[in-house]
């Protein structure tokens, strides 16, 4: 199956999973809704219309850690933005220098909650807590509050999206994952990532795991090769702005 096929199969599943659930969350595509508008959507590494580029987004979820820095490196020289789904109380707390550089570099600080609980398991005044500590916390440290989230697992139903949307908070899932966290393989992880890339996509990846960072080098230089243009996730919606609750999936 194309890696197309296979976002359209995971779609499918997802929009019959919440139905099945009762959910009435809103759900869309970045690509959708960006639409057919065009956008030089502004950032640091540089305007870009994904209406006419081959764009997709990298994410990086539950850090910052001790590789994050070194990440870092990588993306500055290749010249590359990124999208970082932090991680509250063990991470934020932790590295508020880190937080900080990243912001300063020109990549997206984002929410991937406070202690990284299953949303969908608690009650709405836990929800509130796992995304409003941490949206404090990345104030604190950026100067700005965080307009994405990524809920753990991505798992989500109409209570969290509520809450988001309250919070000011989008949900943004993703399309090509290389499962990080269950090998140190390099290559592995690589060829995973290749494997699921396509136009508008995001890919999911860890920087808290050891074989996460060397795989970025390979990951970028061979997307690059197939003409890809890396940005944000914003950027990817642009000229369209984040609708908070709102699910985006690829």
């Amino acid at each position: 199956m194309t890696p197309r096929g296979r976002r359209l199969t995971a779609a499918l599943v997802t929009v019959l999973t919440f139905a099945l659930a009762g959910c009435t969350m809103e759900t869309t595509a970045p690509g959708a809704a960006r639409g057919d508008a065009a956008s030089d959507a502004k950032g640091e590494f540089g305007p870009v219309d994904c209406r006419e580029a081959k764009c997709i987004a990298l994410t990086f979820d539950a850090g910052p850690g001790e590789d994050t820095p070194r990440l870092l490196d990588i993306l500055k020289e290749e010249k590359v933005p990124a999208t970082f789904f932090l991680l509250g109380k063990k991470h934020v707390l932790k590295y508020p220098e880190v937080v900080r550089r990243i912001a300063a570099e020109g990549h997206e600080v984002a929410n991937h909650t406070w202690t990284h609980r299953i949303l969908t398991d608690h009650e709405p005044e836990e929800i509130r807590a796992e995304l409003e500590r941490t949206q404090l916390a990345i104030e604190e440290i950026t100067g700005k509050k965080p307009r994405l989230m990524r809920p753990p697992q991505g798992r989500t139903d109409d209570t969290v999206s509520r809450i988001s949307k309250e919070l000011g908070l989008s949900q943004v899932l993703w399309s090509a994952t290389a499962k990080d966290y269950s090998t140190e393989d390099p290559a592995l992880i690589r060829r995973r990532i290749l494997d699921q890339a396509d136009k508008d996509g995001i890919i999911l990846l860890h920087d808290i795991y050891r074989g996460t960072v060397p795989a970025v080098p390979g990951i970028i230089g061979t997307l690059k090769e197939r003409g890809y243009t890396f940005v944000t996730v914003p950027q990817l919606m642009a000229p369209a702005e984040p609708v908070p609750g709102t699910v985006y999936r690829p």
